[in-house]
């Protein structure tokens, strides 16, 4: 999330962790959803630039964040199936 201050990244977070809550059917408080986010963005961002992907800016940070975090999610659920 370069470029957007920490007021963004946290927005950003909290954005991100609702969004994937939401594609993922699953149902999480403010705090959930920006620890969600803002882990979710720190994995996208990873693995965003293994892959070469660039992006910046406030809709690239949301939408890298966003896959971050439903990526997450999905590796909880499977981890909590066990």
């Amino acid at each position: 999330m370069s470029g957007v201050g920490i007021i963004g990244a946290i927005i950003i977070g909290i954005l991100a962790g609702w969004i994937a809550e939401k594609v993922m059917g699953r149902s999480h408080g403010l705090l959930t959803n920006l620890i969600v986010g803002v882990v979710g963005a720190l994995l996208g961002g990873f693995l965003a630039g293994v892959m070469g992907i660039n992006f910046g800016g406030v809709i690239g940070s949301l939408v890298i964040a966003t896959l971050g975090a439903i990526l997450l999610l999905f590796l909880l659920g499977l981890v909590r199936r066990r």
